[in-house]
């Protein structure tokens, strides 16, 4: 099992930035692939960003490249999203995901956070 718990939601102003956090327990962290995903209100859950076990590849949403970075520190456990010139629709609940699987993770991860509200005012 892997436990998953984000933080560093909160409410910010369009063009502003801010960093989550999660912090996962249970298994040998840099085995994992660990990505970011967001679900909007009325909207299904979407991926957003991957990184791999070792932190050399990551990919992302086409609409978050460029703004958003995706990183990891495997000796905290701890995957970021650093998230700039934030949009209003960028506005969801985003979650943190693990999976050995790097093919998957970005479809069907194993493990799942319970998620951090992120809201952009216009």
């Amino acid at each position: 099992q892997v436990q998953l718990v984000e933080s560093g939601g909160g409410l910010v102003q369009a063009g502003g930035s801010l960093r989550l956090s999660c912090a996962a327990s249970g298994r040998t962290f840099s085995n994992y692939a660990m990505a970011w995903f967001r679900q909007a209100p009325g909207k299904e859950r979407e991926f957003v960003a991957v990184i791999g076990g070792s932190g050399a590849s990551t990919y992302y949403k086409d609409s978050v490249k460029g703004r958003f970075t995706i990183s990891r520190d495997n000796g905290k456990n701890t995957v970021y999203l650093q998230m700039n010139n934030l949009k209003p629709e960028d506005t969801a609940v985003y979650y943190c995901a693990a999976d050995m699987r790097i093919a998957v993770i970005t479809t069907k991860p194993n493990y799942w956070g319970q998620g951090t509200q992120v809201t952009v005012s216009s």
